[in-house]
C-alpha cells in the first residue's frame, strides 16, 4: 500500500512538472500568433481568412517566411518577377485562389497582361514537357548530359553571335 501510494505521489508530481512545462512553450506560441495576426494586419490591412484558417502554432514561422521572401524588397527577385513566378505555378497547382492574388497583385506590381499571359504559358510549357519527361521515364543522368551538351551549344552560338561584325 505505502508503495502505491509513494507511486501514485511520484506520478502525480511528474504530471504536474510536465504541465508546468508544456505551458511554457503554448503561452510562447499564444504571444507569437498574437504578434504575427497583429503584424500581418498592419502591413496587409487585414488578416485574410487563408492565414486565419492556419494552426495558430504555424503561423509566426508562416508569417515570417512570407514576409521575408514574398513580400520583402530587397531580395534578389524583384516583385512583379515573384508574382509571375507565382502565376505560373498556381496556374499548374492549379489553385483558383492562388490565380487570382498572385494576378492582381503582379498587376499592382506592374505586370502587364501579356505579361502575365507569358508567365501562364511558360507554366504550361514546362508543365507539358515534364509530363512528357516523367511519363516515358526518361533516364536522368541521360537527361543532364543532353541538357548540359544544348547549354554548350547555345553558349558556342551566343558568344558567336557577339563576335559577328
Amino acid at each position: 500500500m505505502r508503495n502505491t501510494r509513494s507511486r501514485l505521489a511520484i506520478a502525480a508530481g511528474t504530471i504536474g512538472i510536465a504541465t508546468t512545462l508544456s505551458l511554457a512553450p503554448a503561452l510562447a506560441q499564444d504571444n507569437a500568433a498574437e504578434s504575427a495576426y497583429k503584424d500581418i494586419e498592419r502591413t496587409l490591412g487585414s488578416v485574410p481568412t487563408y492565414m486565419k484558417n492556419l494552426p495558430e502554432v504555424a503561423i509566426a514561422g508562416a508569417w515570417a517566411e512570407y514576409k521575408g521572401l514574398v513580400l520583402s524588397p530587397s531580395t534578389k527577385l524583384d516583385g512583379k518577377t515573384k508574382q509571375l513566378i507565382a502565376i505560373a505555378v498556381a496556374a499548374q497547382v492549379p489553385c483558383s485562389y492562388c490565380s487570382y492574388g498572385h494576378t492582381a497583385f503582379a498587376k499592382l506590381s506592374g505586370a502587364t497582361d501579356e505579361e502575365i499571359r507569358e508567365a501562364v504559358a511558360m507554366g504550361a510549357v514546362v508543365r507539358h514537357w515534364s509530363t512528357v519527361a516523367n511519363g516515358t521515364q526518361v533516364d536522368l543522368e541521360t537527361h543532364k548530359k543532353e541538357i548540359d551538351a544544348v547549354i554548350r551549344h547555345v553558349a558556342a552560338a551566343k558568344k558567336a553571335a557577339v563576335k559577328a561584325p
